[in-house]
């Protein structure tokens, strides 16, 4: 998808389809105000008969304008004018593009970076428009033996009012659509079958990544038989049960002047599909268990939106493959396993399956001398207790770290919900037979699987993200989100910034 920028007269802007946004007060915005002068206050006139009521998330295609330049005029409420924040300006962003998705257009112009939010400037909101854009025309038919025709819609070009305006704009919209395509693919991993979208289909597909990279991007794929020379016997464990072998990836991405340079580095849970194994999971629902590796198809999705921007800094991306089946090879509860760290582990659940997979993954994310550790996953329903399905769940070692993360989602809108990591939620780990054990109990169950994970990510700052709430959608908007794949983009945008900073002898 292209996202020109125009400073242009809008009623003079040749487009299938003009998208005009409208307060309910009657006030026009400049873009609104212009074209309304010059089409004897077509707009003007639609509000005061009340044909048009500028209701948040409110649209009227207007099918033909005499005297404009635009085939169509595409109207959207912004509702109140006092009530527009960040959340309602998305909301009309994704009721426009849901209507332009819906017609036969190839091209639009939307006029959207004049809509006053807060302290956003014109390059954050250029950004949500490239965003909301590909979350609109974002179809998965891959099933389908007779799919809907696709959208059409393959070029939006921005209107910005202010001439000077026009290269925060270009900015936006290219960070927006870097981020919409890594959103994509990660909505497009998670919602693949568990049939095929295994372990060995993440590798496959983490290779491609690298091929289509022109060497941006190094692969390496430890098979059962590396993870078993490398003692990452947790990982396996997840998998035994399960005719899938497991698999860890390792993406690198090396985009400082210095290949010496500290990476950041992102670790997501790759369970393609859970069972649960021997603690079986309710058969209820359970299809959805195929969203059990959002955290690597977020890890995939964020790599996505790093090789198109390309941000000047190192990265390396680790994914944990496995598939948790319950079969006479399985782990059982009350098994005791090794780590790669070489502490043991009591299974008391089997259904946890995912912080034994991510321990082992941040244990050889050491290796790498990272500047900090994220990892992502699907791990606690407690977090949707917690939570809802609003924010992602944040838990970590470093202050500081947990701020930055917490800035990237407020900049993405993609946000994140601090937790507390105390050393009295850790007592509820303790085991009489092993190191520790790799559950606590219900009460605090998010915060406990954090305190599992920060065992072992005591070399370096690190930061858990349980997106268990915001990675899919249930019922009959089924389907994965995409999150937190703007927040991650985000993170690591900032951290070139700041590296920027800090060499031209700025303190942040």
């Amino acid at each position: 998808m292209e996202f020109p920028v125009q400073t242009a007269n809008p009623a003079k802007v040749e487009t299938a389809c003009l998208v005009l946004p409208v307060f309910t007060d009657g006030e026009l915005l400049p873009a609104a105000a212009k074209l309304d002068d010059a089409s004897e206050r077509l707009i003007g006139q639609l509000i005061e008969r009340g044909d048009f009521e500028a209701k948040l998330g409110n649209v009227q295609l207007i099918p033909f304008a005499p005297g404009l330049g635009a085939d169509r005029l595409l109207l959207v409420g912004l509702g109140s004018r006092d009530k527009c924040q960040e959340g309602a300006f998305r909301k009309a962003l994704d009721a426009a593009f849901g209507s332009l998705a819906k017609l036969a257009v190839d091209d639009a112009a939307v006029a959207f970076t004049d809509v006053p939010i807060g302290e956003r400037g014109c390059d954050w909101k250029a950004r949500m428009v490239a965003e909301a854009a590909h979350r609109a025309v974002y179809r998965f038919t891959e099933f389908k033996t007779e799919p809907e025709a696709p959208p059409r819609l393959a070029r939006v070009t921005l209107l910005v009012s202010e001439g000077g305006d026009s290269q925060a704009a270009k900015q936006g919209a290219q960070v927006g659509d870097a981020i919409g395509k890594g959103v994509s693919l990660t909505r497009t991993l998670g919602n693949l079958p568990g049939n095929v979208c295994t372990p060995r289909y993440l590798a496959e597909r983490a290779e491609q990544l690298g091929e289509e990279s022109d060497g941006a991007l190094s692969v390496e794929v430890l098979d059962e038989e590396a993870l078993e020379r490398l003692g990452a016997h947790s990982l396996l464990a997840v998998g035994r049960g399960s005719a899938e072998p497991s698999r860890l990836i390792v993406m690198r991405y090396q985009g400082a002047e210095s290949a010496d340079e500290a990476p950041h580095v992102l670790v997501g849970k790759g369970i393609t599909f859970d069972t649960g194994g021997i603690s079986l999971k309710p058969g209820e629902a359970m299809d959805e268990m195929k969203f059990d590796m959002c955290g690597a198809a977020s890890v995939f999705g964020t790599v996505r939106s790093v090789l198109a921007l390309r941000p000047k800094l190192n990265l390396v991306a680790i994914v944990a493959a496995a598939e948790n089946m319950p079969d006479g090879r399985a782990t059982k509860p009350g098994d005791i396993i090794k780590t790669l760290k070489g502490l043991s582990v009591e299974v008391l659940n089997t259904d946890a399956e995912g912080r034994l997979v991510l321990c082992d993954a941040l244990t050889y994310a050491e290796r790498f001398e990272p500047a900090s550790v994220v990892d992502i996953a699907t791990l606690t329903g407690a977090a949707i207790i917690a939570l809802g399905h609003h924010a992602t769940g944040l838990l970590a070692n470093d202050d500081d770290l947990a701020l930055d993360l917490l800035d990237a989602g407020e900049t993405a809108w993609d946000r994140a919900w601090h937790l507390p990591l105390w050393d009295e939620y850790q007592e509820q780990l303790d085991s009489n037979f092993a190191d520790l054990a790799n559950i606590g109990g219900r009460p605090a169950g998010t915060i406990t699987a954090g305190c599992f994970l920060s065992r072992f990510a005591d070399k370096f700052p690190w930061a858990h993200l349980d997106i268990a709430g915001t990675a899919w959608h249930s019922g009959k908007q089924k389907g994965a989100t995409g999150r937190p794949v703007g927040l991650l983009t985000q993170y690591l945008l900032d951290r070139e910034e700041e590296s920027r900073s800090v060499e031209n002898g700025n303190e942040l």
